[in-house]
């Protein structure tokens, strides 16, 4: 056959222009790397994303509109299942906002109690989150360390509350029951082992050149576009925002504790990542010195076994393990909220991810979105 007799394909096309179609994609609901039941719709230009917007509300639940079918007592247990991973700071959220309603004065033992359990809620947290990130980028080994740990803290939060994860631990005017004997002990066993842990974890992530490829420079965030998003968090840290209610709102008695509001200026997922394993430090520094400056006294105040707050309206948030959580309460002087209205920051948090990813490789999207670390339940409530 006389293969000069056929024309050269790229004669035929050198003076036509590459025309592309753009591709819509569904990433979800069901994606391993979504973090919940959450669809992402992706429009692409071959492999760059043209524009991505979340789709939400397969959870929905109606947690707001169920608190006006409870009582101020019974509805405590529903706010666990709004962050599942901080679920101590949901509740602490929302029995500040009743007992504002009430005017009710929380004991000094009973606010270090609930720093205790504020704090292993959040370390146990950024575990999850840890583990996660290093597995969505294909570093398996961090995950069976973190999860180790979070067992370890789910261990001492069983023998406070009762209960592994939805703990129904707080009570307003207080908390269910005090220090079970032992606890403290191994309470500090858990810290001086954990001490030496953030490092490893430092280790097996921050010098493998993967994984820095992939988070070094991606989703890059600045404190302009935070702010107009109202991110707050880890997130907004990570962008140079020194904002931690702890610090920059104080309540309860975190005024006694010695310990630093971590920021990063980069901006990107690796500085995200890198705030989390600092306030991982600075979560243990809390919990010991609650430990050791435990008062004595009650561990709540007098609240009848029926709570009926004065009519009226209050609002009283916390920095959860996202961001600022806070529940919008308004009482008719009955026994139930006449409304309620709950302000979670992983939705906050969510609305900024179409700008993080507009541009950049699908490859990317699961770094990006990894270092948000949203929860889809509070998202949809």
């Amino acid at each position: 056959m006389d293969h000069d007799a056929f024309p050269d394909p790229g004669s035929m096309t050198a003076d036509l222009p590459l025309v592309t179609d753009e591709l819509t994609l569904n990433m979800g609901p069901q994606h391993p790397s979504t973090h919940g039941a959450m669809r992402l719709i992706l429009r692409l230009d071959g492999e760059r994303v043209v524009s991505a917007s979340p789709d939400i509300g397969f959870i929905h639940r109606g947690m707001e509109k169920m608190a006006e079918t409870l009582t101020y007592l019974q509805y405590i247990y529903l706010t666990d299942r709004l962050d599942y991973l901080s679920s101590m700071l949901n509740e602490w959220s929302y029995c500040r906002a009743a007992e504002a309603l009430a005017g009710i004065e929380v004991p000094r033992r009973a606010e270090y109690l609930r720093v205790l359990a504020g704090e292993l809620s959040r370390l146990a947290s950024h575990l999850v989150w840890l583990g996660s990130m290093g597995m969505d980028l294909g570093a398996f080994t961090p995950l069976t360390y973190t999860f180790r740990e979070r067992e370890m803290i789910l261990d001492l939060l069983e023998m406070l509350s009762g209960q592994r994860m939805t703990f129904n631990y707080l009570r307003i005017g207080g908390v269910a029951r005090d220090l079970p004997p032992g606890f403290a002990d191994r309470a500090r066993a858990f810290l001086d082992y954990f001490a030496g842990m953030p490092d490893i974890y430092d280790r097996l992530l921050s010098d493998n050149a993967i994984f820095l490829a992939r988070m070094r420079g991606q989703g890059r965030l600045t404190p302009e576009l935070a702010r107009s998003h109202a991110v707050t968090g880890p997130n907004l840290r990570g962008c140079g925002v020194a904002l931690d209610l702890r610090r920059s709102d104080p309540y309860s008695v975190y005024p006694d504790f010695d310990f630093e509001v971590v920021t990063r200026p980069e901006g990107d997922a690796l500085a995200r990542y890198r705030v989390r394993v600092e306030e991982m430090r600075q979560s243990a520094r809390i919990v010991r010195q609650a430990l050791d400056g435990l008062p004595a006294g009650d561990i709540s105040a007098k609240v009848g076994r029926v709570f009926r707050p004065p009519a009226g309206e209050a609002y009283a948030r916390v920095e959860s393990s996202r961001g600022i959580q806070g529940f919008y309460l308004v009482s008719d002087g009955s026994t139930q909220p006449a409304r309620c209205r709950i302000r979670v920051p992983s939705f906050a948090n969510l609305s900024v991810l179409p700008e993080l990813l507009r541009g950049v490789h699908v490859a990317d999207i699961v770094a990006i979105m990894g270092s948000i670390d949203f929860i889809v339940p509070e998202i949809d409530r």
